[in-house]
């Protein structure tokens, strides 16, 4: 990742980890398409773990509170590996990620969420998710 413009050591919370490219965001997204699977499937089983721990809750064949317990603590241990990537987890349900980068010297989040095939938007860091836009590229 490139350092942002005029850090040596970027101190805010949003470039502590440094910049993307699109092309550095592109080959971490693939990197992480792994994770993102795990992630995808544990969310779905979580839900149904809890749904079946509600009194009056279906029973499911994914066990009960200790395999919840379980789900949950694979979950923290993915959601830390994205983060440590230096890309930020913005939701869950759908999956959303953000990778800082700039564009034209303006700070923004290249933007990917469940369902995108690729890396195609971005919004101002300012303005978050409805300020989505789609990348201009040559």
């Amino acid at each position: 990742m490139a350092s942002p413009p005029g850090r040596a050591v970027p101190d805010d919370r949003l470039w502590g980890m440094g910049l993307f490219t699109l092309q550095e965001a592109r080959a971490e997204l693939a990197r992480l398409r792994p994770t993102i699977a795990e992630i995808i499937t544990l969310r779905a089983d979580m839900v149904e773990l809890s749904a079946a721990l509600v009194p009056g809750g279906a029973p499911t064949d994914l066990g009960g509170l200790p395999e919840r317990k379980a789900v949950e603590a694979r979950l923290n241990e993915l959601m830390t590996t994205v983060q440590e990537t230096g890309a930020e987890l913005k939701g869950m349900a759908p999956l959303l990620l953000d990778f800082p980068a700039t564009l034209d010297g303006v700070d923004v989040l290249l933007c990917w969420l469940e369902g995108d095939a690729d890396i195609t938007w971005y919004h101002r860091a300012d303005l978050g998710f409805a300020g989505r836009r789609p990348l201009q590229e040559p």
